[in-house]
């Protein structure tokens, strides 16, 4: 690729893609392109109007897989930097631009469900159908996807599958990389691939996987296919107990998940964590919720699993929670676009950060000695710590070998909007991710690394980060796809600061 070929304007950009595109698949508003700029990463300074970053330089809508063939490769033979955008509910700066030209990629108009194939259990879409729809679909005749982030209403199949994202329900039907039973994406050369969708093969690694997880740095995923579940939720149970400390939640979450059973969903919160959400109940208490799902017989065994655990561990029970109240707390766990709103809106009017997040994982001995050692570092050796308006955290996520950590932090704002992230959340995101990988857990359960984890993607990988960087040089060599996320870039982190 020469200099000159190189060397083009923005104007020169946008008058090139119309001449691929119909103009109302490009879009160069201003307010857009600011919208555009970040994810929820940064949405105080993004609500005020003062993100630092560069705008991007046009959205293009594809409206099929060969229009993201056609900005790929056109991106590629001018070195325009990439940003795949789906519902837009990243939270760790996938998102955000940090080149001065740049091209978002939104899927949001490739939205057919393809086919709904109930006796094969599976389901196709393209990649910018929404979870919801889907589910929606399929419940209508006693299906379901398995697949419940608090962002369902929201999130399209690209960017959950692309960030590698996780649902409430994971504990019995898993992660996203679970579900995914074949996908077809696009490569910077214009390359399209296709996996095929079978139930199982040992032909070489699992290619799937180049794409999953790939946060839009490798390539851009176009269409998905996904598993399809029986659902039985007039069989659902519930559980849920006021316990002495997380230390007891966690022993009982491992109890469970060594003997075999499999609930739907298996939490345990802290007391401050619990105050936010079970504030009808939480007594000032950490609370153990569960769901057991499925068939009748499936159920009344996960019930008696979930049982015979508490008793095992009775001495840290206080007592049992009214069914009920734990039922109408899972109908209401999911957020919409209004709600996304309305929090931004009490942020402005406040100065204050609500419900931010630093997910991690790590195997069962070692993740409530993580927890305490970042509850006292916080406490101790952050510099503002007295803004702090809450720290505490959830378990959420569990599996034969380990569980997640949610730590949850709010505070006041008492600094320029543009600042908020550097002197309050990474030094909190600091704290976290070192206390996490000094006891080997990974730093990053399913938010995915981002923009604003990168600085550790070594620490996290170490000497297998030369597998994810020989993917990259070989299959995205011009570094044209979504600068920043996964991959530390120097000359970028002064968007960090």
């Amino acid at each position: 690729m020469s200099e000159l070929t190189k060397m083009i304007t923005n104007e020169e950009i946008v008058t090139l893609l119309k001449g691929f595109f119909n103009e109302d698949q490009i879009n160069t508003d201003i307010d857009a392109l600011y919208d555009a700029s970040s994810d929820r990463y940064n949405k105080y300074a993004k609500a005020k109007g003062v993100l630092p970053v560069p705008l991007p330089t046009a959205i293009v809508y594809p409206n099929c897989t060969e229009d993201v063939k056609k900005i790929l490769e056109f991106s590629n033979e001018h070195s325009i930097n990439v940003i795949p955008r789906g519902g837009k509910t990243a939270t760790e700066g996938g998102l955000e631009n940090w080149k001065e030209q740049a091209i978002v990629v939104d899927g949001s108009r490739m939205g057919n469900i393809i086919n709904i194939d109930t006796y094969n259990m599976q389901a196709t879409v393209q990649c910018g159908v929404k979870l919801q729809d889907l589910e929606d679909e399929v419940r209508k005749l006693g299906y379901t996807t398995g697949h419940s982030p608090q962002s369902k209403p929201i999130a399209q199949y690209g960017g959950l599958v692309s960030t590698r994202s996780i649902g409430q329900f994971s504990t019995l039907y898993g992660g996203i990389e679970d579900m995914v039973v074949g996908l077809e994406c696009v490569f910077p050369d214009g390359h399209v691939s296709r996996i095929k969708n079978v139930s199982r093969r040992a032909g070489g690694p699992d290619i799937r996987h180049i794409a999953i997880g790939n946060e839009g740095t490798l390539c851009y995923i176009t269409e998905v296919t996904v598993k399809l579940f029986k659902h039985y939720p007039e069989n659902n149970e519930f559980h849920g107990y006021l316990i002495k400390d997380v230390d007891t939640g966690i022993k009982i979450l491992r109890e469970i998940m060594a003997n075999g059973y499999r609930p739907s969903v298996a939490r345990v919160y802290s007391e401050e964590d619990a105050a936010q959400h079970f504030y009808h109940f939480h007594d000032n208490k950490c609370v153990l919720v569960l769901m057991a799902e499925g068939p009748k017989g499936i159920v009344k065994a996960t019930s008696e699993g979930i049982k015979e655990a508490v008793e095992k561990f009775n001495e840290g029970i206080i007592e049992r929670v009214d069914d009920i109240l734990i039922e109408n707390w899972f109908n209401h766990l999911n957020w919409s676009e209004k709600d996304i709103e309305d929090e931004i809106q009490g942020m402005l009017e406040n100065d204050s950060h609500a419900g931010f997040t630093t997910e991690i994982s790590s195997n069962w001995k070692d993740i409530t000695q993580i927890y305490y050692n970042v509850m006292n570092r916080v406490k101790n050796e952050f510099d503002r710590a007295e803004d702090l308006t809450m720290l505490g955290g959830h378990s959420s996520h569990s599996y034969i070998n380990g569980t997640n950590m949610y730590f949850v932090y709010n505070y006041n704002i008492n600094c320029a909007p543009e600042d908020e992230m550097r002197l309050y959340h990474h030094p909190i995101q600091k704290i976290i991710v070192e206390e996490t990988l000094k006891l080997g857990g990974s730093m990053c359960h399913h938010h995915g690394i981002g923009k604003y984890r990168n600085e550790w993607t070594h620490e996290e990988h170490g000497t297998a980060l030369y597998m994810l960087e020989k993917l990259k040089e070989a299959f995205d060599p011009n570094d044209i796809m979504n600068y920043g996320n996964i991959f530390y870039k120097e000359e970028g982190a002064k968007y960090q600061k």
